[in-house]
């Protein structure tokens, strides 16, 4: 009932949002894993897939690989698993074909039922990064394999997601999930990482880091003291690879109300309407920009550009942003300068040439410092001078039917094309050429587009 209202409070309110995420409650064992619908919590979970399937939302489980007592996954993979428990539970040897094949047989259960993806916790090397804990497998672990736990713990995770995104591939379907451990160049696999790390600085650096890694990271809005840092972490959320807001201890959405208990009491702010609009004019600017981020993430897949990414990998010749960890670059044109705290302005290096504010369309002359202005209903985003914008009428969702209406902003001159990207955006089917590319670029004053590719269907109505 909790889920269903949810859904509906989104798309009654016009805020668009294309995936639900279920926390451990969905389980009847959660630590460890029973892999099986709890149905005290959810007594009708079909149902509840089939409402939220018509209403476009894609569905997400939490889930981790180790194996509860209790699970249908025990008797078939107790020989396919290590020789200590986590939480009672079996930790699977992925290494072996076998291992990866019993275990997605039982998630096709899930897929078939209409689940779109997984988050998978706990896949990393946790009982060393918190010293005595059970959260993780010893070193010392032996498995049927041959490896040990040391070596274990280095492709766990990488492992663990292949399993599930192999099964999705089998089906010709894409899926985007969340994991908690990887390993460098990691990119081919369509998923973003996450940690237990909540601080809003940390999150800005780790997308910085993790394209050194050819990495996604994944911050998340949880719980914030203050209006000003819920909008202000969720501007970042909305310029990152993966926008997540993870309020699983909340009974409703956190800009509603971002004290827990209150919010668990249907206390809401005075201001809360507001926080509202608010929220869907933010998000919103997300959408306009999936087209421009559909693209840069194509670049990521085809030619290894991670499509957020420090200052230092556009501009290497800038001795000023080597040391710069809370800007990046979002696809080729865009600078993103997140306000961390309770300031309303923020100072922003610029590379050389002239930058504009996206909310204002002030211009700045870059190679030097500005102390600038960002409202917590604007985004903190620079445009590169040259840039011929593409953005979308935005939509509550993204399917394969969806057309996008495009218009372009253009920066300056426009002096420089830009492309877009064009497929089906559910299948594997433009790894057999099923795909177009857009060039845009203007010619005396006047923008001029065309198609390049075997994908027949329109997605993109440009103007």
């Amino acid at each position: 009932d909790g889920v269903l209202r949810v859904q509906s409070y989104l798309r009654r309110k016009h805020i668009p949002c294309d995936v639900i995420g279920l926390e451990p409650g969905w389980h009847t064992a959660a630590y460890s894993c029973s892999y099986v619908w709890n149905k005290e919590r959810f007594p009708d979970h079909k149902y509840m897939i089939a409402q939220l399937t018509k209403n476009n939302y894609k569905v997400n489980l939490w889930e981790h690989a180790y194996v509860h007592p209790t699970s249908p996954l025990w008797e078939s993979l107790k020989d396919y698993s290590g020789d200590f428990l986590v939480w009672n539970g079996l930790v699977p040897d992925f290494v072996q074909h076998e291992t990866r094949k019993r275990f997605a047989d039982h998630h096709r259960i899930l897929m078939d039922e209409g689940i779109s993806g997984f988050k998978l916790d706990e896949c990393d090397n946790s009982n060393i990064a918190y010293g005595n804990s059970n959260w993780g497998f010893p070193d010392m672990t032996t498995f049927p394999s041959g490896i040990d736990g040391e070596q274990m713990h280095q492709i766990f995770g990488v492992l663990y997601l292949r399993t599930l995104n192999e099964m999705y591939k089998q089906e010709n379907v894409r899926t985007y999930q969340d994991y908690r451990a990887s390993g460098l160049f990691v990119s081919s696999i369509p998923a973003t990482l996450y940690s237990d790390i909540y601080g809003h600085a940390d999150y800005v650096q780790m997308v910085c880091n993790s394209a050194f890694g050819g990495l996604l990271w994944s911050p998340e809005v949880r719980q914030s003291a203050s209006k000003t840092e819920f909008f202000r972490r969720l501007q970042t959320v909305l310029l990152s690879a993966h926008a997540v807001v993870d309020s699983w201890f909340f009974q409703n959405p956190p800009w509603l109300q971002y004290d827990k208990d209150k919010n668990n009491s249907g206390i809401f702010l005075p201001d809360s309407l507001e926080m509202e609009d608010i929220t869907r004019k933010l998000v919103n600017i997300r959408m306009q920009l999936v087209p421009y981020l559909y693209n840069a993430f194509a670049d990521y897949y085809s030619k290894g550009i991670p499509p957020f990414r420090p200052l230092v990998m556009d501009f290497p010749e800038d001795k000023n942003v080597l040391s710069i960890s809370d800007q990046y670059m979002m696809g080729s044109d865009l600078l993103v300068a997140p306000i961390v705290g309770d300031a309303p302005t923020r100072e922003v290096y610029l590379p050389a040439g002239e930058w504009y504010n996206f909310n204002t369309n002030e211009k700045y002359e870059g190679g030097k410092k500005h102390e600038v202005s960002i409202g917590l209903d604007e985004m903190p985003l620079f445009v590169r001078s040259g840039t011929i914008l593409p953005l979308a009428k935005p939509v509550q969702f993204i399917d394969k039917n969806t057309t996008f209406e495009i218009m372009c902003r253009v920066y300056g001159d426009g002096k420089r094309p830009c492309a877009l990207y064009e497929d089906d955006g559910v299948s594997y089917n433009f790894e057999n050429k099923a795909y177009n590319r857009i060039n845009l670029w203007m010619e005396k004053g006047k923008g001029k587009f065309n198609r390049e590719g075997n994908y027949k269907t329109k997605r993109y109505n440009i103007r």
